[in-house]
Order: structure tokens, then C-alpha cells, then sequence
């Protein structure tokens, strides 16, 4: 091995850049305070002082470095936590009742979690410290059995899911991040050209079923969702065209036969709409065509058919001028979490509306003339 080829290697394990803003950063702990807080209390609340149950065990503090630290984790998700804690202690308990050698048996435990966590979809890398726990944890928590299970496992791993939904909703951040493969986004005739026909990626971009065909060929778990490693790959493809269209504005790009709804729209001719037309939100506009609100599937999931879309419709809508540069897009859809921004006109009426879709196919048709001129 070379010089320069042992530094390469050594450098391997300097630790990675932070890119996290301290506010981030500050939440993440404040979060994981309170969380282990509340495990900690409800715990001891319900199982008393007298207890032989460990009224917080240590897996409990590395799962909140996930809940709380990298909510975006795969490994961070509900399932994770609630199935790889709980088929962690199953396989702990029943090697510590079978395999006699502690050593044997905590090898084995931590092993067959694995392989169990993979399984059945939940891994949780606190899981495995579940496993080990329930071998090595003492008389204690050999006397428990398989009680060890639902007390103190599976009551401590739900309170502190429920505090990290809590938190995280209380202070706007996203979480649970979706474990399925989400519809396309929306597009419309900026996509593609019949409006009717099914949603199709920009031209020249990557499409869905790439990016988890790369996925697939690599045969490791990437420790990062597939929709939000799709979704960081959209933006950087939003700045990367719009560092050469800087002149561009928002009316060079928007979709301009954008569907609309008025306040007395019920939820049920809502939910219609976005089937049709295959979209994912609707800006809510007024007689005079003004843009008072915005609902989305998610807004009308649960609603009831007959409500007007009025009483739940996000009413503070962030919308952009039709001469917008395009490069104050970035801004809102790579760091404010806007998937949708309706634009408009001079008189403040709804003339179309911008998606990540709809903004990396305009810029896209707009490389092609100078691809055909460098030709």
C-alpha cells in the first residue's frame, strides 16, 4: 500500500460534515429530551417503584437518537421501532430461556434479530441492544420471561413513538415519512401533451422506476427513503438547470390549465377532481378568480364528502408573480417543503400553477435549442 493510497483509506474514517442547522440540531435534542422524559415518567407511573421491571431500558435512548435525530430514516419509521423492538425481544427471551453459554446466546440472539428485522421490514439497529438486553440483562429481566416483551418493550417503544408524532407535528416537521412508493407528481400540459393520459417525467430526467433499478443493483440497504433520495435528486436537477436560466420566470414554466375549485366545493367533488385529472392538490379561488386557500389528498383523506372544502383548506398559501425569476422556486421547493405553488397575475388572480415536475420540464425544453446550436 502506497503513501497516498494509506492516506485515501485513513481518510475514509474522518467523520462526514454536518450539514444540519443548528436549529435543526437543537430541536433533535430538545425532542430526545422530551421524549425519554416522557418514556421515563409514564413508565415509572405505570409500573410503580416496587417494579421489578426496569422502567427504561437503555435500547429506549438509542432509538430517540433515530426518532429524533434522523426522523427521514427508514430505520426512524413506526414499523421499525415497534416491530424490530418487539421481534428483537422475542428472539432474546427465547435464546436466553434455550442457549445456557450467555456468550452463545447473546451471538445468536443479536443474529437471528437481524435476519428476523429484514424479515419482516422492521430493522432497527436499537433493536439489536433489545436482543442482547433480554440475554444479558440479568435475574431481572430473566424472570420476566416473555413478559420481558410487553413490559417493559413494548409499552416504553410506544410512548416514545407517541412523544416523537407529538413533538414533531408540534414543531412542522414531517413524520412518519411514507414507506410506499408515492404517485407520480403532479403534471400537466407542461409534462406532457395529453393532459388525460397517465403522468410522465420530464425528458431527459431520471424517472421512478430508475432510480429504484439503481437502487436494486447496488444490494445494500441505503439508509436514506426512496422517495426523499427521489425528491433530493429533483432538486439538485432544479438547480443545476436553473444555474444557466436565471432570466427565466415563473410564467416560462408554469402549467397554465391549472384545475381550480371555489370555498363551496364539497370534499366529494374534490376527491373527483384529483382523480380525474390526476393531481395532487387544488387552489381554492373565488368568484373574481383570487386564490384563497389550497387542499391537497391528504387534506381530504379523512374528511367528510358533504363538508365544503372551506372549513379545512390551508388558507395561508404561499403564491409567486408570473414574473418571478424561477431561481426564488428553489428556495420553497428545496427548503421550505412546497410541492405546489399556485402563481398569479397582476391582479393577483390564479393564472397556472408551478410543480418540481412542471418547473425541471421547462427548463428542460429550454436546454434544447442550445443543445441543438452546441451540435
Amino acid at each position: 500500500m502506497t503513501r497516498l493510497s494509506l492516506y485515501h483509506w485513513l481518510a475514509r474514517f474522518a467523520p462526514a460534515p454536518v450539514t444540519l442547522r443548528w436549529r435543526e440540531r437543537l430541536r433533535s435534542g430538545v425532542g430526545a429530551l422530551l421524549g425519554i422524559a416522557l418514556t421515563g415518567a409514564l413508565s415509572h407511573w405505570l409500573l410503580g417503584n416496587a417494579s421489578t421491571i426496569a422502567w427504561l431500558i437503555a435500547p429506549m435512548g438509542a432509538s430517540a437518537v433515530l426518532l429524533f435525530g434522523v426522523p427521514a430514516s427508514p430505520l426512524a419509521q413506526p414499523w421499525s421501532i415497534i416491530g424490530g423492538n418487539l421481534v428483537s425481544a422475542v428472539v432474546g427471551v427465547t435464546c436466553a430461556l434455550f442457549i445456557h453459554d450467555p456468550v452463545i446466546a447473546a451471538a445468536v440472539a443479536v443474529g437471528v434479530a437481524i435476519c428476523a428485522m429484514f424479515t419482516l421490514r422492521c430493522v432497527h439497529p436499537p433493536s439489536g441492544a433489545v436482543a442482547l438486553t433480554a440475554v444479558l440483562g440479568g435475574p431481572a429481566v430473566h424472570a420476566l420471561g416473555y413478559e420481558f416483551v410487553l413490559e417493559p418493550v413494548l409499552l416504553q417503544s410506544c410512548v416514545l413513538l407517541g412523544g416523537a408524532l407529538v413533538y414533531h407535528k408540534a414543531t412542522g416537521h414531517r413524520y412518519p415519512h411514507a414507506a410506499h412508493a408515492v404517485q407520480p407528481p403532479h403534471a400537466t400540459q407542461a409534462t406532457q401533451p395529453n393532459p388525460s393520459g397517465p403522468p410522465a417525467p420530464a425528458a431527459g430526467s431520471f424517472t421512478r422506476a430508475d432510480l429504484e433499478a439503481a437502487l436494486r443493483e447496488r444490494n445494500e440497504l441505503i439508509d436514506v427513503a426512496t422517495d426523499d433520495l427521489e425528491a433530493l435528486l429533483r432538486e439538485a436537477e432544479i438547480r443545476a438547470y436553473a444555474r444557466s436560466f436565471g432570466v427565466l420566470n415563473c410564467a416560462d414554466v408554469m402549467s397554465r390549465d391549472v384545475v381550480s375549485i371555489t370555498p363551496a366545493t364539497t370534499v366529494n367533488e374534490a376527491r373527483a377532481l384529483l382523480r380525474r385529472h390526476d393531481v395532487k392538490a387544488l387552489p381554492v379561488v373565488d368568484a373574481q378568480g383570487l386564490v384563497k386557500g389550497i387542499v391537497t389528498r391528504a387534506d381530504l383523506a379523512d374528511a367528510n364528502d358533504a363538508a365544503p372544502v372551506v372549513t379545512l383548506m390551508t388558507t395561508h398559501v404561499r403564491t409567486l408573480s408570473a414574473a418571478t425569476p424561477i431561481v426564488e422556486l428553489l428556495a420553497l421547493f428545496a427548503g421550505r417543503g412546497h410541492h405546489h405553488v399556485p402563481v398569479v397575475d397582476g391582479e393577483r388572480r390564479l393564472a397556472g400553477i408551478i410543480t418540481q415536475a412542471d418547473l425541471i420540464s421547462g427548463l428542460y425544453r429550454q436546454t434544447r435549442p442550445l443543445q441543438k446550436q452546441s451540435a
